[in-house]
């Protein structure tokens, strides 16, 4: 089910790199609603140096909401990433937990957009990697899927970003992709579905015990139960707003 495309290894020497670089916090982006630092990181093996770009989120930076807890965010956001990893769908940039100049936070691999791709037209699309990420929001109860997390990089893969409002224990689904409400999964979908399950209740569960509350993992567990049920992606809830706003 990966996109072939992707570099497997290079994934994982992404996360290697990512845990044991130096950061460098080079400046901040401004329209973030929570601290967002772009940082460089540089590691030095066998003397070889190298160093790339990446996202840098300190939990000391995070602006606190009022239904989610505080200091959590960080923790969805690299939860979100180990789902779309170990579903073997690598549609989240490499990201890990780890100190930083700021503390503990969220470190992810910064990934540069396709300059050729209009996201106002790709986002409505019916991009086989679109709908695989509205998947992984119904999984994950994505309340913040906007526009501008969308990150189409050239060759044609897809990763999106920003999953801190995440796993929470009610329906809070918003996202800008509503263009297969009501259309039923496909094979490929129910069995990442099946196989998303068996995370949150298999061997995977010691790890996710530690990012987020057992009351949001058995939610978890029980949106996916209901999506298998239901064989078909979600409408829109009437009693929630169901686009982010801004939806940019």
């Amino acid at each position: 089910m990966s996109d072939p495309k992707i570099d497997l290894p290079q994934i994982e020497r992404d996360l290697v790199d990512l845990n044991n670089g130096v950061l460098t916090v080079m400046g901040r982006l401004v329209d973030a609603s929570n601290a967002t630092l772009y940082a460089m990181c540089s590691v030095k093996t066998s003397g070889e140096e190298r160093e790339f770009p990446c996202i840098y989120k300190p939990i000391a930076g995070e602006r606190p909401l009022w239904d989610f807890p505080d200091g959590s965010l960080a923790n969805r956001e690299y939860l979100t990433f180990l789902v779309s990893h170990w579903l073997n769908l690598h549609l989240v940039p490499p990201t890990i937990l780890r100190d930083g100049p700021y503390g503990t936070g969220m470190v992810q691999k910064w990934i540069d957009i396709d300059p050729s791709v209009d996201l106002m037209d790709f986002y409505q699309g019916n991009d086989p990697k679109l709908r695989l990420l509205a998947l992984l929001d119904i999984i994950t109860n994505n309340t913040d899927r906007k526009i501008g997390h969308l990150i189409p990089i050239e060759g044609g893969h897809l990763f999106g970003c920003d999953h801190g409002v995440t796993f929470h224990v009610d329906d809070k689904l918003r996202t800008v992709l509503w263009q297969w409400a009501a259309n039923s999964f496909n094979d490929e979908e129910i069995t990442l579905l099946v196989q998303a399950r068996e995370i949150f209740t298999g061997d995977k569960l010691e790890i996710i015990s530690g990012l987020i509350e057992q009351e949001e993992i058995a939610a978890t567990i029980a949106r996916i139960d209901r999506a298998l049920f239901e064989e078909s992606f979600p409408v829109p809830n009437p009693d929630w707003p169901s686009v982010p706003w801004p939806p940019f």
